[in-house]
């Protein structure tokens, strides 16, 4: 008799990439943030004899951290849209009567070893708030990797 829990073939994390209001933006290294969370409201009472009890725990607020994209850096920055993108924020700001101006949606998407979509994190109100460059050595051969830090306001696995 098969088991019905581990009847499908399981996730691998190799193909995926940034999507931002609909189109692929850049490919990526790595994501960390993938983190979908509520916060624990714990109620506690003074029980018999005076000893403290927690009685309840209930949901509380949804939790969002940041998005840490790691890709190869691009060879011209003037040219990258998540570039483009942090300039223009670090150059005008952000209105605080716009949420639409310079926050984007947008989504983490996996595809298996085919091109099929298999799974889409879909976040909200995303702006980049840093760009980290490796640190460069004249002993490596690596490539150059750019940390993105992308604030956001949800995430939501819909896939």
């Amino acid at each position: 008799m098969p088991n019905d829990l581990i009847d499908g073939d399981p996730l691998i994390a190799q193909n995926f990439f940034l999507e931002i209001d609909g189109s692929v933006v850049t490919i990526l290294a790595s994501v960390s943030g993938l983190d979908i969370e509520m916060e624990v409201a714990s109620t506690q009472q003074v029980g018999k004899d005076g000893k403290s009890q927690t009685i309840k725990t209930l949901a509380g607020r949804n939790k969002q951290g940041d998005l840490t994209l790691t890709r190869m850096a691009p060879p011209d920055a003037t040219a990258d849209k998540l570039w483009q993108w942090f300039h223009e924020i670090r150059s005008k700001g952000i209105l605080q009567s716009d949420r639409t101006n310079n926050r984007k949606n947008g989504s983490i998407v996996l595809y298996d070893s085919t091109h099929v979509e298999v799974a889409r994190f879909n976040f909200t109100n995303g702006w980049p708030s840093k760009i980290a460059t490796d640190q460069l050595s004249v002993d490596s051969n690596d490539p150059v990797k750019e940390n993105v830090t992308l604030t956001i306001e949800s995430l939501e696995r819909i896939k």
